[in-house]
């Protein structure tokens, strides 16, 4: 699910903000930019924005910065010293043209790094309570889009109930018109004087069975009911649940329309479909 958190505090004379972007993803995909005085804590502040954020692609932003707002950086003499007569020792050799020798330095990585030394205990547990509050934001975030998913899901299986309800009328009229179709076909081929009536309808109740959808409707119904309950039940994640669920829906609809032999059935058969997918476009933005 899209979201965004962020949040700041102090410690010291330290200004700390940490910034969070969501974007949908079935996996976990995490994109973290620490300064450098925290890149021995990489790990443990991975496993709790994981262990919050659930999954996504995350973007996540720590910046640290003193008091006065300026960021705390520090320029390494020696490396940029040893790249500048390096490169310029070289653009003497080659005739090239050194006017934007220090730009090109000052990208260089490692020439301009920020401030070294180890992270205290206290600083970096503001650090995570700076994250958690950020990790907050972002969940709400995500419940305020949940909500509107949550409403459509509901409407689209509602649909699909609505739909299957229609093809209960539409039962019988098959049954008649099929029983209608191979009686005028029999009598054609072997014509009505040698048509067998206990032949017959051995043959018609042979294909009544293959018709009948009794219990794909049932199974169908029930998989919708249990869509719902997933949507209701707030104590865990249900996304990959309700993907289960919307391939079983599918399975279903699909085989009332294999045993449909009716064109108004079929047509009803391709609104649930409709319904469906539309179902599993929203559930690639559920948790």
């Amino acid at each position: 699910m899209t979201g965004y958190g962020r949040a700041s505090g102090s410690f010291g004379g330290k200004t700390i903000s940490v910034e969070i972007r969501a974007l949908n993803s079935k996996l976990t995909d995490l994109k973290l930019r620490l300064p450098a005085d925290y890149k021995e804590k990489e790990l443990e502040f991975r496993k709790l924005v994981t262990d919050h954020a659930e999954r996504g692609k995350l973007d996540v932003l720590v910046d640290v910065q003193n008091a006065d707002g300026a960021a705390l950086v520090s320029l390494n003499e020696p490396l940029f010293r040893g790249y500048h007569q390096a490169i310029s020792r070289l653009a003497n050799e080659l005739n090239i043209p050194q006017q934007d020798l220090l730009q090109t330095i000052m990208r260089i990585p490692n020439v301009i790094a920020s401030a070294t030394g180890e992270v205290d205990d206290s600083e970096w547990e503001a650090v995570c309570q700076i994250t958690t509050k950020t990790l907050d934001q972002l969940k709400a975030f995500r419940r305020q889009e949940g909500r509107a998913l949550e409403s459509d899901l509901r409407l689209r299986v509602a649909n699909i109930l609505l739909y299957l309800s229609e093809v209960t009328p539409h039962e019988q009229e098959r049954f008649a018109r099929m029983r209608e179709r191979m009686r005028n076909n029999m009598e054609e081929a072997f014509g009505r004087e040698n048509l067998d009536g206990n032949r017959f309808e051995q043959e018609i109740l042979y294909y009544l069975e293959k018709m009948d959808v009794t219990e794909e409707k049932v199974r169908l119904e029930q998989h919708c009911k249990y869509f719902i309950e997933q949507i209701e039940n707030k104590s865990q994640s249900a996304g990959r649940t309700l993907v289960f669920i919307s391939q079983e829906i599918g399975r279903e609809i699909n085989t009332l329309g294999a045993k449909a032999y009716d064109a108004d059935i079929q047509r009803l058969v391709v609104q649930m479909k409709d319904e469906l997918e539309k179902i599993k476009e929203q559930l690639a933005n559920v948790l």
